[in-house]
């Protein structure tokens, strides 16, 4: 089965739609300005779904849905975020029922639009249950897909609000369940030049953990520190949304333009006490004080060097093709800052991006590294078409074994 490009980008911008649709009516009712900062479709590993909400603590409502799309919708806030707009809703919230009934009824008159922008572009009917209240810490909060599908990834569609003025944020997440989803993108698709085969989408983002974890593995190597990889997505988003998938924090870390099949930019980040941390963790003597030091940076970059080694030839080895990719430039920067121009380079031949994201972790010290990896569309294409036509076999081949060497 193959989805086009166009009929990506469509459903991209009707989540978007319904996500400011649901933000609008939330305006409308509690007069609390919000905006949509960022509106994604990810194909992601179940088991890595709602990794972005840490262990935070949320409340909001879910929905399951039926018809020619089926599924469930949630829609969840921190829960400091959840008070406010009840009181702004009903003057206080203070009783646990009345909060209770005041995020259903904001859930559910946000979500009914949401909903039915997706029926009325479809030209069809999709019924939604009541909204139920839900609460929990982090991922917890998600309803468990696991087992829901003969696929052990889910596509989700993820909207990000921010209230104007304030640093708060609250999710959407739309789950449909794969096979309907997918049978209707196959619909709108041209399965001409422009198609892509979806299940070497999930190939690839198997292959991406693979490469995340070779790069883990060389870590590993390099410190002696046990370092494990977490998460891995392939994600697609307008291209003026591509900085906004990095938080606006200061990293240190490198960036390199590939060349090949596919050609694009991958970036290695460190937040700046995991880059002190790791850098330690290389350096045969200690290092007094807090500052980051040019030992540091040369070890920051050195480390970034081995890390994309890996990940771009574990590309390589499964799309069988020579990718190859310039000396590491070290950066040192808030996220956006860093990512911005290269998705501007992207933006020049093209209005959306396929954007591959990463995490690893170790419990040893205080360390965390993401991987974003920014292709070029047209190539990624050509390179998963290839994968298709010439090398089947090996796409139902244990990822370990592709990625030794």
């Amino acid at each position: 089965m193959k989805v086009d490009i166009q009929s990506l980008e469509t459903f991209n911008q009707l989540a978007r739609e319904g996500a400011e649709q649901a933000t609008a009516s939330m305006t409308q009712m509690t007069g609390i300005e919000a905006d949509v900062e960022v509106t994604k479709m990810s194909l992601v590993d179940r088991k890595d779904l709602g990794e972005e909400l840490g262990d935070r603590a949320f409340v909001g409502v879910q929905f399951d849905y039926e018809g020619e799309l089926a599924g469930e919708t949630v829609l969840v806030f921190g829960r400091a975020c959840s008070a406010s707009l009840v009181e702004a809703l009903i003057g206080s919230a203070d009783d646990e029922a009345m909060a209770k009934s005041g995020v259903k009824e904001i859930g559910n008159i946000m979500m009914s639009g949401f909903i039915d922008g997706w029926a009325d572009y479809l030209e069809t009917s999709i019924d939604h249950s009541p909204p139920t209240y839900i609460e929990g810490n982090g991922p917890a909060v998600l309803p468990d897909t696991t087992g829901s599908d003969d696929s052990d990834h889910v596509f989700v569609f993820k909207s990000r609000i921010e209230w104007v003025d304030e640093s708060v944020e609250f999710y959407i997440y739309m789950l449909p369940e794969y096979d309907p989803l997918t049978s209707i993108m196959a619909d709108h698709a041209d399965t001409g030049d422009d198609a892509i085969p979806v299940d070497k989408l999930e190939v690839f983002n198997e292959m991406t953990r693979s490469g995340t974890e070779k790069a883990a593995e060389n870590v590993t190597m390099m410190t002696g520190v046990e370092t494990t990889a977490e998460v891995s997505q392939i994600s697609f988003a307008p291209v003026t949304d591509v900085p906004k998938q990095v938080s606006n924090e200061t990293y240190v870390g490198t960036v390199v333009e590939f060349t090949g099949l596919p050609s694009g930019y991958l970036m290695v980040l460190f937040d700046e006490v995991s880059a002190k941390n790791v850098a330690e963790a290389m350096m045969p003597i200690d290092v007094q004080g807090d500052e980051l030091t040019d030992q540091h940076k040369a070890a920051i970059e050195e480390l970034g060097n081995i890390m994309t080694s890996g990940f771009v030839d574990g590309w390589a080895n499964v799309l069988q093709t020579s990718v190859d990719h310039t000396p590491p430039r070290l950066v040192h920067d808030m996220g956006q800052a860093i990512i911005d121009p290269l998705a501007a380079q992207v933006g020049r031949q093209q209005e959306h991006a396929f954007i591959v994201d990463s995490t690893m972790r170790t419990d040893e010290i205080e360390f965390e590294a993401e991987i974003h990896a920014l292709p070029n569309e047209q190539e990624l294409r050509e390179a998963l078409d290839e994968l298709l036509v010439d090398r089947v076999d090996e796409t139902e081949a244990d990822p370990e074994q592709i990625f030794q060497g």
